[in-house]
């Protein structure tokens, strides 16, 4: 469950500190503000994994988002169906092949069982069903429209699952092109440069500043190949630490939406997330409050996330939604005068449904440019690095005849 730091005031005026766990920020105000107090500051904290974690061993506990999928649409069938919700979740368990899957839904139906909400029975499992997961339970629970509840947690999933795979796929070519470039430079840099070296220790003559260059830097990467390796361990450890304390995610998404090629990407996907979400929830009846805190948290970026915050914090005090998504520099003026339109027509779903379509296809085409631009790039960029090793080391064959004693 997740864990909420706070400062408040006392009954005495005196100001406190502590912690406490609770399913979401709405439920910590309410406990807190059962004990009567105060509420100045309230956090939720972000669990850090240990450094040795990286290098754990372990079976598989991830659930994944096929996983995720699959179950959200059979339990939305088996739903409408009329089957009950202890028996939908008995028959799932017995299908799924993942164990650790396995033993969270045998767990759920245990607590739903002995009279748990379904949503209540999630909470416990946040690293899997997500507060929009929950709220979305909780929702048609609350309306008695389970059955759409999950019709719609299904079907939003399966866009996020497909809009997920897009982005893989675009950013997979690219990767491996360029570590199998990386590899072969590297072969070449420790075993057909070395070779080079002792042919031309034959000649008894100086070599021609590049190649000697490639010579010095393969005896230098062949010596301290450890200790290359060693800080290279170490510069990505060090990464990692950083990108996973708060100042350095924020960092590093914001630099994500400023990419000069990805970035444009980057930001379609996250105003495609937040919109497709946002209609989810308004349309299954969410209070639009709890719906923007979902949404922030389900953001994916730290700054989106900080944006769709202040904006949560203007509608609360009673300004539309349209303005404040202006005024965050983020979202696009399509969007905020679209959303804009679909407030005062009341149709502010429908809208919501139709940006993330836009965007939806606007993300399979620029991932079409990418993929069309990356190849011809990665293609010069391996012609620039292996040829440039290539003609280096063919210099003094070229010029061997000024080159060799007589």
């Amino acid at each position: 469950m997740p864990k909420f730091v706070y400062t408040a005031k006392d009954k005495t005026g005196r100001t406190i500190k502590g912690d406490v766990e609770a399913s979401d920020r709405k439920h910590a105000l309410d406990v807190l503000r059962g004990k009567e107090l105060l509420i100045l500051k309230l956090e939720e904290t972000r669990e850090r994994a240990p450094m040795f974690s990286l290098f754990k061993l372990s079976g598989r506990t991830k659930v994944s988002l096929d996983e995720l999928v699959i179950f959200s649409r059979q339990m939305a069938t088996m739903t409408d169906a009329g089957i009950t919700i202890v028996t939908s979740l008995d028959t799932l368990a017995e299908q799924v092949d993942n164990p650790a899957f396995k033993k969270i839904l045998q767990d759920v139906r245990d607590a739903v069982n002995t009279g748990t909400s379904f949503s209540d029975a999630m909470i416990k499992y946040t690293s899997v069903f997500s507060s929009f997961f929950v709220n979305m339970i909780r929702a048609g629970e609350s309306s008695g429209t389970l059955d759409d509840a999950l019709d719609r947690v299904a079907s939003y999933l399966e866009k996020s699952n497909a809009l997920q795979k897009k982005i893989k796929s675009a950013m997979t070519y690219p990767a491996v092109v360029t570590f199998m470039a990386f590899a072969i430079t590297l072969l070449m840099i420790l075993k057909v440069i070395p070779v080079f070296k002792d042919i031309f220790s034959g000649f008894g003559a100086a070599l021609p500043a590049p190649t000697q260059f490639m010579i010095d830097l393969s005896d230098a990467v062949r010596k301290y190949f450890w200790l290359f390796g060693m800080a290279g361990i170490g510069a990505v450890l060090a990464m990692k630490w950083y990108i996973n304390t708060d100042k350095g995610r924020e960092k590093m998404d914001g630099l994500k939406l400023k990419l000069p090629v990805f970035g444009p990407l980057f930001k379609k996907v996250a105003i495609s997330k937040f919109t497709r979400t946002l209609s989810t929830l308004v349309k299954s009846g969410v209070p639009i409050l709890s719906a923007f805190e979902i949404v922030a948290k389900t953001s994916g970026n730290v700054v989106v996330e900080k944006a769709v915050i202040k904006v949560r914090d203007s509608v609360r005090e009673g300004e539309g939604i349209a303005k404040p998504l202006e005024k965050s520099g983020i979202f696009p003026p399509i969007v905020t005068r679209m959303i804009s339109v679909g407030e005062k027509s009341g149709e502010l779903e429908k809208m919501l449904t139709k940006i993330a379509d836009f965007f939806d296809e606007q993300v399979d085409t620029v991932v079409d440019a990418l993929t069309s631009l990356i190849e011809p790039l990665i293609i010069v960029f391996l012609g620039v690095v292996i040829g440039g090793i290539v003609i280096c080391m063919f210099l003094p064959i070229f010029k061997i005849s000024t080159i060799i004693n007589f």
